[in-house]
């Protein structure tokens, strides 16, 4: 039974190594906990030790699942910080349909409670939550905003928000936004599906750095996996993802200015959809197995942070939300300029 369950599980990862990113329908087992990769593995290793002792093929097979699944486990080498005083702060957070169904007091005070430079904040919507697939709905609370954040600039573009106490030079809009192609739409609908990233240009230590705020579309609902709409989504995300990541990808490689990039990228590292990033871009993460997501207990990284150079990292914290989302809160200090 186990060198049956360990060959399944090396015939599974062969298929993840074949399937995924290339077939809309692999988002759903790619939508596993990476974790898994490193822990079915070790678990069929140590039962077959336990139960035939001398079946080495079994172990064998185990120990090959374990290595061919090793790189999309999500563990990641842990980088010693870099100490030191200043910087830009950055708080990067999902906030689950923003103040929807919350005290709006302690919302805001959550929001000052992190002390950012820079908020990059994902959706600023409500949501129908009868509709899973389509409950988007507007809100307007910008005259809150600007109350609550006297000093910042505030940025908005359908469900993202970008406030900043560094002087803003840029609002370039970034593909597949109706308005990097001119098109100057005002229906909710259309910006909330396209403009999934915010790009916002910044005054940092005299010069110009570029932040972009995401927030990718998910690829699937927890709903009854029985229904049409289930399996429908991810067809429909997949092409949907795919424009968005391209037309981010295009537009950091085509910038020559130093980017941040933070935000909610609905992406495991047992995804493939990361693997265009510009090579230029580094993890900010310095923890051994980075996750975000469900905030209670984390077992996925949905939510990342990536810095170019000349710009360097020195903190990094996913921080809990206090009940406020379901998405810890990534907060990035840039070091200070030498």
């Amino acid at each position: 039974m186990w060198r049956a369950a360990a060959a399944l599980w090396v015939v599974f990862v062969l298929a993840h190594w074949a399937l995924n990113g290339r077939w809309w329908l692999w988002l759903v087992p790619a939508a596993l906990p990476p974790l898994l990769f490193v822990v079915v593995p070790l678990t069929l290793v140590v039962a077959a030790a336990a139960v035939r002792p001398r079946r080495r093929s079994t172990a064998a097979l185990a120990v090959l699942g374990l290595l061919l699944g090793l790189p999309y486990a999500g563990l990641r080498p842990v980088l010693a910080a870099e100490h030191g005083h200043g910087g830009v702060r950055i708080l990067s957070w999902n906030t689950e349909f923003w103040s929807q169904d919350k005290d709006p007091d302690r919302f805001y005070r959550y929001l000052h409670e992190q002390d950012a430079d820079v908020y990059l904040l994902q959706e600023y919507l409500g949501w129908d939550l009868a509709r899973p697939f389509d409950g988007q709905r507007p809100i307007d609370d910008l005259d809150r905003l600007h109350a609550e954040f006297p000093n910042y600039t505030v940025v908005r573009r359908g469900e993202l928000v970008t406030l900043s106490r560094l002087p803003v030079v840029a609002q370039p809009p970034v593909a597949p936004d109706p308005a990097a192609a001119g098109d100057a739409t005002t229906d909710f609908d259309t910006i909330f599906g396209e403009a999934k990233t915010l790009r916002t240009d910044l005054h940092v230590d005299g010069s110009v750095v570029s932040f972009y705020n995401v927030h990718i579309a998910v690829q699937l609902k927890l709903v009854d996996p029985l229904s049409a709409d289930f399996w429908r989504m991810p067809r429909t995300a997949d092409a949907q993802r795919r424009r968005q990541l391209t037309g981010l990808w295009a537009d950091i490689s085509a910038n020559p200015r130093p980017v941040v990039l933070a935000g909610d990228f609905n992406t495991s590292p047992a995804m493939a959809d990361l693997d265009g990033a510009p090579r230029r871009l580094r993890d900010a993460n310095d923890e051994l197995y980075p996750a975000s997501w469900p905030a209670r207990l984390p077992l996925w990284r949905l939510d990342w942070a990536f810095t170019s150079a000349p710009l360097r990292v020195r903190g990094y914290d996913l921080r809990s939300p206090d009940g406020l989302s379901d998405h810890r809160a990534q907060v990035v200090t840039l070091a200070a300029r030498r």
